[in-house]
């Protein structure tokens, strides 16, 4: 199978795959593949959430980008606990990384959903993972196993967000993700999901005009890249325009290694992602990614292992009713 192609993969993951092991916040029981089989009668709980979520990207192809960042600004917080969801003024959402994220209503949704079969069995947390994977087969990733038995947490406060800058070096990236259990492979790969990822005009200005204060451009952007780019993203511009992080325009919207193939040809748009291709820690991985096969497999595997961070299970956390606050103590 081509790596751009659209068709869904279903990967056969072996049965001790399905309770790999996982970080949590002290929980002794372990994540499942099929947690949810038998605890909501006949309803295939996995089913109605990927129902929900095929409905809206018939509607807005771009979910898979906005479900992934959505997945990745949870779990990198406090773990994957569904706190990137909860309301209120100080919580994780009106932190400023997370201000532009978006998919919430996608979650409310499948949420909803599952609760008028099976209300108070579906973790907030566990609805995150399985969009997310939904949305990745839909935007023609590999379909992966996801595990499930995620507890929602109780806590979101936009002090606790604390997400790799987009300044950051490789080296340091490479420490935070290791912060998480996460090594510089499962990075590289999770990163991959800039493949259907945008940025804006403003974010890249600087790589256009005035690198590192020297007043000219940087010197790593290949020359035709930098002056389309320079024509969709003009000084002074009143419009901050989006801008593809995938700049193959047959594959910008396609869960595919296109977005390697750019960045070794210099075609990055964010600093970091040309650091990426060109970092002697990252630079092998980047080639061997860009000029494999297994790309879906792969990916996969690593949004498998994030789903496993600080986790919540068996007694901790809840399982929230509505996926914006938390439970009311009952009387």
């Amino acid at each position: 199978m081509s790596s751009s192609s659209l068709t869904l993969v279903v990967f056969t993951l072996a049965l001790a795959f399905a309770t790999l092991s996982h970080q949590c916040h002290g929980g002794e029981v372990p994540l499942q593949v099929g947690y949810y089989r038998g605890k909501c009668r006949l309803a295939d709980v996995e089913a109605i959430v990927g129902g929900v979520v095929k409905a809206w990207y018939k509607r807005d192809p771009t979910i898979p980008a906005a479900l992934l960042r959505m997945q990745f600004h949870d779990c990198f917080v406090n773990g994957c606990d569904a706190s990137i969801l909860l309301d209120g003024s100080s919580s994780e959402k009106t932190a400023v990384p997370n201000l532009s994220v978006r998919g919430y209503e996608i979650i409310d949704a499948a949420k909803s959903a599952v609760e008028a079969i099976c209300p108070g069995v579906v973790s907030c947390a566990d609805i995150i993972v399985m969009a997310t994977r939904d949305a990745v087969a839909l935007g023609g990733g590999g379909r992966y196993i996801v595990q499930t038995g995620r507890r929602d947490g109780t806590v979101s406060l936009a002090k606790n967000v604390d997400l790799p800058s987009p300044s950051i070096s490789v080296s340091d990236s490479i420490k935070a993700f290791a912060r998480k259990g996460l090594n510089a492979t499962d990075m590289v790969y999770l990163l991959g999901g800039h493949t259907v990822g945008v940025t804006h005009c403003s974010l890249i200005m600087d790589r256009l005009y005035n690198f590192q204060n020297t007043g000219k451009p940087d010197p790593t952007m290949d020359s035709s890249l930098l002056a389309a780019l320079r024509q969709r993203c003009p000084r002074n511009a009143s419009v901050d325009s989006s801008v593809d992080l995938d700049q193959n325009p047959l594959s910008s919207m396609i869960v595919d290694n296109s977005y390697y193939r750019q960045i070794v040809r210099n075609r990055g748009i964010l600093k970091f992602d040309q650091d990426l291709a060109l970092d002697p820690l990252s630079k092998p991985t980047v080639g061997a990614i860009a000029n494999g096969f297994d790309f879906s497999t792969r990916f996969g595997q690593a949004m498998i292992k994030l789903g496993t961070v600080d986790v919540l299970t068996g007694k901790q956390g809840q399982i929230r009713s509505s996926c914006r606050a938390i439970n009311k103590p009952s009387k």
